[in-house]
């Protein structure tokens, strides 16, 4: 059975203020929102996208918008913190090889960022499918 990020509970979760840099970043994207769910793009086709995701011992990718399934498989394992756009705060840890399997409905999306909270690097491959065939 596939898992999403709504079987994981979040070690630390709240809603308290945001940084003022985090936060005008956040409008920022919501005015232009940004697609590159990764650091870099791996492959590309008519019907699919993976991404890598590295990210150094501090290391953050900024706000980046999900609207298209999507799944993710954590390489590394480490510990992350995403400030998410329902105003959460939330930190998870995360194992290698932990997968997630993400679906988005008409409208629906999802905003974060991912800081890498570890002593050591931090990475995650991202596919999304582009369209249904």
């Amino acid at each position: 059975m596939a898992m999403s990020m709504l079987d994981k509970a979040a070690e630390k979760k709240d809603k308290s203020a945001w940084p003022a840099e985090i936060a005008a970043e956040f409008d920022r994207e919501a005015k232009n929102p940004n697609p590159c769910v990764g650091s870099t793009l791996l492959s590309e086709n008519e019907r699919s996208r993976v991404w890598i995701i590295r990210l150094a011992p501090g290391e953050r990718i900024g706000f980046h918008r999900h609207v298209l399934d999507y799944f993710w498989t954590c390489v590394s394992g480490g510990r992350a913190r995403q400030y998410v756009h329902d105003g959460a705060v939330v930190e998870f840890t995360y194992q290698p090889g932990e997968t997630r399997h993400e679906t988005y409905g008409k409208g629906e999306f999802k905003v974060h960022d991912l800081a890498n909270l570890a002593n050591g690097g931090f990475e995650n491959a991202v596919g999304r499918r582009i369209c249904d065939h």
